[in-house]
């Protein structure tokens, strides 16, 4: 008999999000406390199914429940694989570490009993996403997470923060209405189907021509969630105004979980019936979105002089290298031959998942770090700054290796996963066929992206923690009794306190050895098979 494992990883965060707010009445380091416990026996329960995921025979861990039978007939159905059980981890690593960081950072705010509950909220429908193979439960947590961010955006935002939540509920919104016409379309393809295990199979007996705006509809749906060129426009302002714990659960899972639907629905249970001709024209259109996507990110970055839009330029830049890497999906799969459905996972798509991983960790440090030196020194012009490796010295380190693991710096996380992105490319190059030809350009553009990565995160380095700031500098020049002043007030910062020191050194940690040592995720991740959801 299965043990309720996951149902458990569901139920208990939903279960505590009123003792949560209550616990904030109390005390919110209580809450704070309470939702980092919650993360911390889920992240146990999520490890404990390891060894059947690398073991079994499937490779699968499942659990299904009878839900709506009179209505739908469908199950509650929960599982994980090597793909679902990595993203879900550092999801949860993630919402312990936000939990652990927000002590000090949100300290003296308002209404932090709410703060606590909405970010319980929020990892409910995170980790659901992740842990369903339900398209209806599948929708819901989707659009779960949309609530709770909505709202600690604009109420614990910075300047107009509201505004920025708005433009993140509309746009986020408007691509959950694609998705949700994909799953009404897949259920009427599918003659009632709602698990994405059984509709792959159904799918390959519907008409390829209807088939194609299925997958386009889910992907588009999911490209808005990733924040891709052109429907980004609601990351910058989102990110940068949110709460730096919000901001490091955005760009660290939230937007990856976009990346995850496309591989999970789109390609998992779409893909293989749109037949090959419209599958190759499908992977090209992902590749340019994806190349543009990473200069475009990368340029507004080298720019940009606000330090979190700056980072979030930066996950912008990153979509597109995860788009770039789901465009190197096998082609060959795009066919309806179940001799096909036995295809092992490409070294690109290994290298993709593990990037969502890599970024998410590396993207929650930038931020994280990025929020502890707005915290101490109450100033978010990078221009401004300067200088605060002698005052800040572990936010240096730990602002250091985030931004060099973002530039895909080894032996740091992100650059694990870039190369093996790369050697994917080229090993679609070096075949025979209609692909080899077409990726030569894109890659070769990717790569020379790599170059202006290092370039902006060499930039925030520099700016942020080496030199002196302007304005010392400038009052040097002038008014000695300026400088002076100037200098006392620098002096008086210090770096952040002990609960936020704790998440950046778990996050360091994290970045360091998955650099060092990925065969944990990779493990996981290969012993995903395609053509279907497993």
């Amino acid at each position: 008999m299965t043990l309720p494992i996951l149902l458990a990883v569901f139920a208990i965060p939903t279960i505590s999000i009123p003792f949560v707010y209550f616990a904030g009445k109390k005390s919110p380091k209580l809450a704070a406390m309470f939702v980092a416990l919650i993360a911390l026996i889920n992240i146990f329960l999520v490890l404990s199914t390891v060894p059947e995921i690398l073991n079994g025979a499937k490779h699968q861990y499942i659990e299904s429940y009878t839900w709506i039978p009179t209505i739908i007939n469908t199950r509650f159905s929960l599982f994980l694989d090597g793909i679902s059980a990595s993203v879900a981890l550092i999801s949860l690593v993630l919402i312990f570490v936000a939990a652990v960081y927000s002590v000090n950072y949100m300290a003296g705010k308002k209404n932090l009993p709410s703060y606590y509950a909405l970010l319980c909220m929020l990892s409910v429908g995170l980790v659901g996403v992740f842990l369903t193979s339900n398209l209806v439960l599948f929708y819901f947590c989707w659009e779960l997470m949309l609530v709770p961010a909505y709202f600690i955006v604009g109420e614990w935002g910075y300047r107009n923060s509201y505004k920025s939540a708005f433009k993140l509920f509309i746009f986020t919104h408007a691509g959950a209405v694609f998705v949700l016409l994909g799953i009404g379309a897949v259920y009427w393809l599918t003659n009632g189907q709602t698990d994405m295990i059984s509709a792959q199979t159904a799918l390959l007996t519907a008409s390829p021509d209807i088939v194609k705006w299925v997958l386009i509809a889910f992907t588009a749906g999911f490209a808005v969630k990733m924040a891709v060129f052109p429907v980004h426009l609601w990351l910058p302002d989102a990110h940068s105004e949110a709460p730096a714990p919000m901001s490091a659960l955005l760009s660290g899972v939230i937007i990856s979980a976009g990346a995850y639907a496309i591989i999970r629905i789109s390609f998992g249970m779409v893909f293989p019936s749109v037949g090959i001709a419209f599958g190759t024209s499908f992977l090209y259109a992902l590749a340019i979105i994806g190349v543009v996507t990473a200069f475009f990110g990368s340029f507004l970055a080298l720019v940009a002089t606000d330090i979190k839009r700056l980072i979030a330029y930066s996950s912008i830049a990153h979509m597109g290298y995860i788009m770039f890497g789901l465009s190197l999906f096998p082609v060959a799969l795009a066919d309806n031959n179940p001799v096909l459905l036995t295809t092992a996972t490409a070294i690109a798509v290994v290298g993709t998942v593990l990037h969502i991983v890599t970024h998410a960790a590396s993207k929650g440090l930038f931020f994280l770090t990025a929020g502890g030196i707005m915290h101490q020194t109450e100033e978010r012009d990078i221009n401004k700054m300067g200088g605060l490796a002698s005052k800040m010295p572990f936010s240096t380190v730990s602002g250091t290796i985030a931004a060099l693991s973002i530039a895909g710096a080894p032996p740091l996380a992100c650059f694990i996963s870039e190369f093996l992105i790369f050697v994917g490319a080229i090993q679609i190059i070096n075949i025979t066929g209609g692909l080899s030809s077409f990726y030569i350009i894109p890659t070769a553009l990717m790569l020379i992206a790599t170059v202006f990565s290092l370039a902006y995160s060499l930039r925030f380095v520099s700016k942020v923690f080496l030199g002196t700031s302007k304005d010392e500098a400038g009052a040097e020049e002038g008014h000695k009794d300026a400088a002076d002043h100037i200098k006392e007030e620098k002096h008086r910062i210090v770096d952040v306190p002990n609960y936020m020191k704790v998440s950046l050194a778990i996050l360091v940690v994290l970045v360091v050895l998955i650099g060092i040592y990925p065969t944990f995720f990779l493990n996981l991740i290969q012993t995903v098979t395609f053509g279907g959801v497993s």
